[in-house]
């Protein structure tokens, strides 16, 4: 009865209706949730929560209610029975209501069991209840209060009983009950509160204010972080997806093979008569069938893994998608009831009321519809992450070359990045189609068939935007590809700095990476263009769409007037249709590109992997013969496919013996040991080995963690053991020069330790692992030769440590062989001979010979010549000698020192000099000794500085341009609907309107307007933005090149790697994007406020504090989130840092099978670095829960105003107003997202401005002071009172250095480790500055002229041969400055010549990273090559002999005394029998030159130099 409910000023509800209707709501939806809520209930069980008195008071309410209703009913049953009629709704209805409270009542006990805290579920039905009871309570109350009311007294006692029970019910129901018993939260010290927060707290996300509190009043650290949801961690994620990928993996693969057996061996040859398992005797040969494997779907797998949550944000999202058209219906029904001056007032405010509701509930579930799909992407990553590593610790070598590490750390970061975004992002795929069929459908019924112009429109902006995002795709893979060639090649020149400092070759590789970028940033000016277009076309397709409807409807027939309700309706439902369509294209490109992502992943985690298997590991006690190691007739190679690097190897090892290998550079020594490690793929043969293996590798892999941890590796430590396996390894001496001895930080791939401490620490870990299987790949060689001694006498050889063990030691020294058991002479990938030293003597082969050429060279040490050491002489008190270092008599004090990386290069050679600094100061230090920065994290505001800097690397001109063209686009869209309008307040003369043609011409005329500002915007903004880029990249690589050493020492490389591409790639492309979003959400905001205000004058009074409180809500976030958005950046470094350095330790962790513990490792890392994450996206929701409120404020207050003064508003304005409001609440969330992504964003500009501040090396040219071109003549090399040191705060490292070296002279620098031989080399080029004093060169001060100057006239051949990748001629000849010819002799005089022409591609074959693809002997002899090239007059060497084999050294020295004949050269020497031609020799001690003259003379005197060459055995 519509005049009773609906037209009256006092509406109430049928009696029938209240009884059945009513009363029955709230029982049907706990009914239909009970079902799918049990089911969830028994999946997710939490623990068993105690009985508390909360418990106990809502089981009884429960109780109550059920007697309550049940009261009624047997209140009817005696009525019945004393033949009163009772309507059967009377029986029905109570039966209905008491069952559904016994259900209640159940359902919180199963909560309770279940260990829920607090109950959504009940809390909406108590809650529905009770609005339901408060309307029957009001229309019982008016009942009562008229004239001649009849009350049903027990009825309606009941029924007030009922509505104060359900009252308490629903305020019970807030409460939270206690943790359940059990739970991991217990122990946890820093629970996350979500899993306690009430239902309330979790829907509004309340439970993260404490931390947002936190974070306003000081800003976070990464302590106040709380511990991530269970379910969130690794250890729970990413196993799952690997077990789904496991099983798809192996489904993809299940195909028909045809298996062909063949028996390989005879098992009655089998070696040492022990019996060969059947399963090797018939080994199945598979041939491949052509038949095309269909490749495993990750899709699939990451769906199985993560969908069945997911599927929740379904839900959600649907029920979002239906409320948002309630604001237009009711916009409509707002409209008419202003047009309507007879309709009661209360229809005005119960609209009001209602758009304020559904606001509200649209706003709490979008929330939630996002939390779902951002916690999914966080998942998703973690996952990702973790399988991705988990992948490189197993894939082979041949599968390494194919994704190298710079690509395998972008699937870490910019992969798992892309599937993070499309978590978010995907619903829109079915929810964009939806939404726009529905806002189609209403608008259908508002404007009729005009409609379809409009739908025109669109469909002819989709094609076009699907070519936009195709091309945008193209352009995304090209700009990966160049982005991923010059990480790679910043990496490497990141890691070998050092060299081309030395070499100064900046300039070359500056080129490089130009060239690289050159071709980046035109990719990316086309993606530019392209997104301007693109962002034209959005911001105009509403508007046309609006423009052609209009235009269409009012001409099409002289009755169509457009009034308020049908503009403004049709505005609010294409306001609807512009964020669907504007997002697919998004969505679709987001897809594309997550696609593309998704197939890089694929193909990684399809790599091959390597198979432990083809290699036996016995037990220990195995029975079978006493061989530790046995291989027969193996061969092995690097891939499959490839020619076999090693043929037909047969040995055997029996157990505790010492076996040398031996042979020359490249012959497959150290492939011999990776073969033995499983390594190398193995085509055929048996391979057994017997016990734990350790290994150490020829070139030390070092972690970023302290000198004992690097030892430990993992395992406990046990004093004695490890105090005797330092001292086993020489490391002591090296502790006391440490700054805090073993608990000393060592930097990134070991940079503060020389060479040989590297390559001693490498040593004492695999010897502290106490494995029984030993593998040395040539350990000694980096070691001075009688810390070599030291080693093998206490280590390696048939009395040291490992005595009893089975060790294989690939080695290039003599005079180990006589001790060891048996030695395999290995040539071209076999075993030539075989035997123990006396055996091979004698047969008098390939090895005798190779014996005869060296023994000279390097006299043996017979055993008895093992004097103590440091005893000079039979008569002389023998000084305490450590390591061959002489102990200053200060060796009391606590000895301190710089760690230089100088040493990083020089051997064992000079280390900077420990000077006895007096205790305090060294104690003083000992706290302080962090030696690698960790990345800064700043706090604050960003400063506006920031804003500046970019605005002008943009340029200032193109900065104020784009802001005008704002200014007008939002002028003109403003203008363009108030004409809207006025238009609709026309006057109806017979049913049409007049100047129809003059109202939608000025419309069309404000539309074009806006849409040409809106072009001009997006291509200032885009091409700024490219400007921007360009100029900020060029800033911070000149910047970081012109570094000095200690910069590179100090900064981790994976910190300048995230400048380079994390950083920069946030500049090239989210910063414009970001810039144009924020300025336009501003400007509607703005542009909103002004529109209510026009049309409600008093709504002054509440926009102001509106605006105050969006303003404080705003920046209370901002506080936290930008603080979580560092905290999270700066714990992601770590996760790739770790990654890098597992991938250069990876065959290290495989052979001490130590796999499980490093991805430990990195799950702590990655989860380390969601829990950042976690909460930053808890606070965007936090946020936009709390602005939505004040948008739906913003709502309600419209259109309470427009009600309240609706007699002096047209219904224009009305709807003009309104539909603004209905706008604002998502442009305010957009502008608080906008603006804190501008800041978070914006950070990037401030951290690659950060290193243009820090200190430059010396200017690299000086015109006025540049020698003349052909300088230096002579070649005379001068020190005067030369002195160095390696920070302000540090004693000198050299002092009072005073020695000429005439041109032309050969002169060797020796001293024990530290002395100071590398410091020289450093001073000499100025990698460190004198500190006072001078070196002159052909009478040039050299600290007067550019560096490059100087670099370019003196050469240097390092220690560590360093190659990058690129062709062979470019590692030669950067700067392509010789020619063919040239480069030919120069390879032909380093015995190179004969390995290059034997490539295919000669010189432009290409080196792979770090030149992996050479041994380490052929790197060694590529560097000799460029110090041929070069010819300048003055040579250094830095013992660069040391990793290559006694011929090969031969070669370099002959080949440096013919062709540096009339040069000076200067040698650091390890090896005493190099030097011992030259003309002179200088002796440091302690950076102080002790003993000069020529070997002859020197070893007479009887000093120093003559005890270095006693223990070396040649005296």
């Amino acid at each position: 009865d519509w005049n009773v409910t609906w037209h009256t000023s006092n509406p109430d509800f049928p009696k029938c209706f209240q009884n059945t209707v009513l009363l029955w709501l709230p029982c049907f939806y706990l009914w239909a949730s009970f079902p799918v809520y049990a089911l969830y209930l028994s999946r997710h069980d939490r623990g068993y929560i105690q009985m508390t008195h909360l418990n106990k008071a809502k089981t009884a309410l429960g109780f109550l209610l059920w007697i309550v209703c049940w009261a009624d009913l047997f209140y009817s049953f005696w009525e019945r029975s004393h033949g009163v009629f009772v309507a059967p709704v009377l029986l029905v209805s109570p039966t209905l209501l008491g069952v559904t409270m016994l259900l209640a009542t159940f359902l919180i006990q199963l909560e309770r069991r279940k260990g829920v805290q607090s109950s959504g579920l009940l809390l909406v039905f108590w809650l529905m209840a009770l609005l339901c009871a408060l309307a029957i309570f009001r229309s019982k109350i008016m009942a009562a209060l008229k004239e001649d009311a009849q009350v049903d007294r027990f009825r309606d006692t009941t029924f007030y009983v009922y509505l104060a029970l359900v009252l308490a019910q629903l305020v019970l129901s807030c409460v939270l009950d206690r943790a359940p018993l059990f739970s991991e939260t217990v122990n946890d010290p820093n629970p996350c509160p979500e899993s306690s927060a009430s239902f309330l707290s979790r829907i509004t996300f309340w439970w993260i204010t404490g931390l947002m509190i936190r974070g306003y009043r000081q800003p976070l650290e990464a302590s106040d972080l709380w511990s991530l949801n269970k379910e969130d961690t690794s250890a729970q994620v990413v196993p799952v997806l690997q077990k789904n990928w496991r099983k798809e993996f192996a489904k993809s693969r299940k195909q028909p093979v045809k298996v062909a057996y063949s028996s390989t061996k005879d098992p009655a040859k089998a070696s040492g008569g022990s019996k060969v398992d059947v399963n090797e005797e018939a080994e199945a040969l598979i041939v491949k069938s052509p038949q095309r494997e269909r490749a495993p779907s990750l899709f699939k797998v990451l769906y199985k893994t993560f969908g069945p949550y997911f599927l929740m944000s379904f839900l959600f999202k649907a029920v979002h998608d239906l409320m948002m058209f309630a604001g237009p219906e009711i916009l409509k029904l707002l409209i008419n009831f202003v047009n309507d001056t007879q309709a009661p007032d209360w229809q005005g405010y119960l609209y009001t009321v209602l758009l304020f509701v559904s606001a509200c509930l649209q706003t709490l579930v979008l929330h939630q519809y996002f939390h779902i799909c951002f916690v999914s992407g966080m998942r998703i990553k973690t996952a990702v992450i973790g399988a991705v590593y988990r992948k490189a610790l197993v894939i082979t070598n041949a599968a390494r070359k194919s994704s190298t590490v710079g690509e395998i750390v972008n699937l870490m970061s910019v992969d798992a990045q892309r599937f993070m975004d499309l978590a978010t992002y995907i619903n829109m795929i079915w929810s964009a189609p939806l939404q726009v069929v529905l806002a189609l459908y209403l608008l259908w019924l508002n404007l009729g068939p005009s409609v379809l112009a409009g739908v025109a429109v669109m469909v002819l902006m989709v094609p076009f935007n699907a070519v936009m995002a195709m091309k945008t795709k193209t352009y995304q893979v090209a700009h990966m590809k160049s982005k991923d060639n010059r990480i790679k090649l910043m990496n490497e020149i990141l890691n070998g700095i050092k060299v081309l400092k030395l070499y100064a070759w900046e300039l070359a590789f500056k080129d490089k990476v130009m060239a690289i970028r050159q071709e980046e940033l035109k990719v990316l000016k086309k993606s530019a263009y392209l997104a301007a277009v693109g962002t034209f076309t959005w911001v105009c397709t509403p508007f046309l769409v609006a423009l052609s409807t209009f235009a269409v409807y009012v001409t099409v027939d002289k009755n169509n007037v457009l009034d308020a309700q049908k503009a403004f309706v049709s505005l609010a439902l294409f306001n609807i249709l512009r964020f669907p369509l504007n997002i697919l294209p998004m969505v679709i490109s987001s897809i594309v590109q997550a696609s593309v992502s998704l197939k890089r992943l694929r193909i990684f985690l399809s790599h091959e992997e390597l198979e432990p298997g083809s290699i036996e590991r016995r037990p220990l006690k195995d029975g079978r013969g006493t061989n530790s190691i046995t291989v027969e007739n193996a061969t092995f190679t690097w891939a499959r496919g490839e020619p076999a690097t090693l043929n037909s190897i047969t040995f055997s090892v029996p157990e505790g013996a010492l076996v040398a290998v031996v042979g020359q550079v490249g012959c497959g020594k150290s492939s011999l040991l990776s073969a033995l490690l499983a390594e190398m793929d193995k085509v055929e043969g048996l391979v057994a080995l017997k016990g734990s293996v350790a290994y150490v590798p020829q070139q030390a892999w070092i972690q970023n963690n302290s000198l004992r941890e690097n030892i430990l590796f993992g395992r406990p430590l046990r004093e004695r053991y490890y105090s005797a396996v330092v001292e086993a390894c020489a490391l002591l001496p090296d502790l006391e020069i440490l700054p805090s001895g073993d608990r000393t930080e060592i930097g990134e791939k070991g940079v503060n330790l020389s060479g040989g401490q590297k390559q001693r620490v490498s040593l004492a870990r695999a010897v502290y692992g106490d494995s029984d299987v030993y593998l040395f790949d040539d350990p000694l060689s980096a070691v001075d030769a009688h810390v070599g001694k030291h080693i093998f006498d206490n280590v390696v050889g048939p009395k040291g440590m490992l005595r009893g063990k089975t060790r294989i030691l690939v080695t290039h020294s003599i005079s180990y062989l006589p001790q060891v058991d048996v030695i395999i002479v290995m040539s071209g990938g076999k075993i030539s001979e075989m035997g123990s030293y006396q055996e091979l003597l004698a047969r008098d082969g390939a090895f005798a010979e190779f014996l005869r050429t060296y023994s000279s060279a390097e006299q043996d040490q017979a055993p008895e010549d093992d004097r103590p050491t440091g005893s000079s002489g039979p008569g002389k008190e023998p000084k305490p000698m450590e390591n061959g270092t002489l102990v200053p008599a200060a060796a009391g004090k606590q000895v301190q020192r710089q760690l230089s990386s100088s040493s990083s290069y020089s051997g064992d050679g000079g280390r900077p000099q420990a000077s006895a600094a007096d205790p305090q100061k060294a104690g003083a230090k000992e706290e302080a000794w962090k030696l690698v920065e960790a990345d800064k994290v700043q706090t604050g505001q960003v400063k506006l500085s920031v804003y500046w800097d970019y605005m002008k690397a943009i340029g200032l001109c193109l900065s104020f341009l784009s802001i005008f063209l704002f200014l007008c686009n939002h002028v003109s869209a403003l203008a363009s609907n108030y004409w809207l309008s006025l238009w609709t307040d026309d006057p109806v003369v017979n049913g049409t309107q007049e100047h129809t043609d003059f109202w939608l011409g000025v419309y069309g005329g404000l539309g074009l307007a806006q849409g040409i500002a809106v072009l001009g915007y997006s291509m200032t903004v885009s091409i700024g933005g490219i400007f921007a880029s360009r100029r900020l990249h060029l800033d911070l690589l000149q910047h970081v090149l012109r570094s000095p050493m200690s910069f590179f020492e100090r900064t981790p490389s994976g910190n300048l790697v995230n400048r380079f591409s994390k950083e920069l790639d946030t500049v090239d492309s989210m910063i414009p994007q970001v810039i144009k979003m924020f300025l336009g959400s501003l400007f509607n905001v703005i542009g909103a406020c002004i529109i209510i205000l026009l049309a409600t004058p008093i709504a002054a009074v509440t926009i102001p504090p509106l605006g105050l409180l969006y303003f404080f809500v705003q920046r209370f976030y901002v506080a936290s989130s930008r603080q979580l958005k560092r905290l999270e950046s700066v714990s992601r470094s770590p996760v790739y840092s770790h990654f890098n350095e597992t991938l250069l330790g990876v065959s290290v962790i495989r052979a001490f099978e130590e796999q499980e513990r490093f991805i430990r490792q990195s799950d702590l890392k990655v989860d380390e670095n969601q829990k950042a994450y976690y909460p930053s996206i808890v606070a965007n929701r936090w946020l936009a829960v709390r602005l939505e409120c004040v948008g739906n404020f913003i709502v309600f207050f419209a259109s309470l105003f427009a009600v309240i003064s609706r007699h002096s508003l047209s219904a224009g304005l009305v709807g003009l107003s309104v539909s603004y409001s209905l706008q604002i609440t998502a442009y305010l969330n957009w502008l608080v997202r906008m603006s804190s992504e501008m800041e978070t964003n914006i950070v990037a500009v401030e951290r690659l401005k950060e290193y243009s501040e820090t200190e430059k090396e010396a200017p690299w040219q000086v015109p006025e002071t540049a020698p003349p071109s052909n300088w230096p003549q002579v070649g005379r090399v001068e020190f005067r009172d030369y002195g160095l040191r390696y920070r302000e705060d540090l004693d000198l490292v050299l002092k009072h250095i005073n020695v000429t070296i005439e041109g032309g002279e050969k002169v060797g620098i020796v001293g024990r480790t530290g002395a100071g031989k590398s410091s020289l080399t450093l001073g000499l080029f100025r990698i460190n500055e004198s500190a006072e004093g001078e070196i002159i060169i052909d009478g040039v001060n050299i600290a007067k002229i550019g560096l490059h100057n100087l670099r370019f006239k003196i050469t240097i051949i390092p220690q560590d041969p360093v190659l990058f990748s690129g062709s062979l001629r470019m590692n030669l000849d950067p700067f392509s400055q010789y020619s063919d010819g040239e480069v030919w002799t120069a390879l032909e005089l380093a015995h190179l010549k004969s390995f290059v022409s034997g490539l295919p591609d000669k010189l432009d074959h290409e080196c792979s990273e770090g030149g992996e693809n050479l041994s380490v002997g052929q790197r060694q002899l590529v560097c000799l090559a460029r110090a041929l090239l070069r010819k300048t007059k003055i040579l250094v060497l830095d013992e660069a002999t040391a990793a290559v084999d006694l011929e090969t050294d031969d070669l370099i020295q002959s080949t440096i005394r013919t062709q540096f004949d009339d040069c000076t050269v200067l040698t650091i020497a390890h090896r005493l029998n190099t030097i011992m031609d030259y003309t002179r020799v200088i002796v440091l001690d302690r950076g102080e030159v002790r003993e000069c003259g020529t070997p002859s003379d020197l070893l007479q005197q009887r000093g120093l130099f003559y005890s270095m060459a006693r223990d070396a055995g040649l005296v």
